[in-house]
C-alpha cells in the first residue's frame, strides 16, 4: 500500500478488520493456509482475510514507517513518522512472523533486499581487489625471474 499524499506522524492510516476469532481456530485457518492473521492476545486473533480489510495490504519492513496500535479492542495503523507521497507504507509483523513464515531465505523487505544487495556488492568489490592485488603480485614476481634468468644467462 502506498501513500497518495503526505501523512503526518501520528496519523490514522487504516483499521485491521475482520472477525476476532480464538486462538486455536487462528492456528487451524493457519495450518491451512491462512496469512493475515493479527494476534491481539494469546486468546484473540483477527482474522484480516476479508478483501474489504484494506490494512492487510500494508506489507511488512524491518525499518518501518507506520505501527500498530490497540484502539477501543481492535487495531489500528498510525504513522511512526512523516510518509512522503508514493513511499511503500509498512510496519514490522514481528519477530514471530519471521520466525514462522520467513525462516528459509531471511527477510524480503525492501530494507533488509537493501542491505543484502549491498553486503553482495561489497563481497564482490573485495574479491576483485584480491584479484586485482594477486595478479599484480604475480606479475612482480614473474618479472623479477626473468630478470633475474636474463642475468644469469650472459656470464
Amino acid at each position: 500500500m502506498f501513500a497518495t499524499r503526505p501523512i503526518k506522524r501520528g496519523a490514522y492510516i487504516a483499521t485491521y478488520r475482520g472477525r476476532i476469532i480464538p486462538d486455536e481456530e487462528a492456528e487451524r485457518r493457519e495450518a491451512r493456509g491462512a496469512r493475515y492473521m493479527f494476534e491481539l492476545t494469546k486468546k484473540k486473533t483477527i482474522d484480516g482475510s476479508p478483501r474489504w480489510n484494506i490494512a492487510r495490504y500494508i506489507n511488512h519492513s524491518c525499518k518501518p514507517n507506520a505501527k500498530p496500535v490497540g484502539r477501543k479492542g481492535g487495531i489500528v495503523i498510525v504513522a511512526d513518522r512523516r510518509i512522503e507521497p508514493d513511499e511503500e507504507i509498512t510496519y514490522s509483523y514481528g519477530k514471530e512472523y519471521l520466525q514462522y513464515f520467513i525462516e528459509s531465505g531471511g527477510c524480503k523487505c525492501a530494507a533488509c533486499r537493501k542491505k543484502r544487495a549491498r553486503k553482495r556488492r561489497k563481497q564482490r568489490e573485495a574479491a576483485a581487489a584480491r584479484k586485482t592485488r594477486g595478479s599484480a603480485r604475480h606479475k612482480t614476481r614473474g618479472g623479477a625471474k626473468r630478470k633475474a634468468r636474463s642475468r644469469a644467462s650472459p656470464a
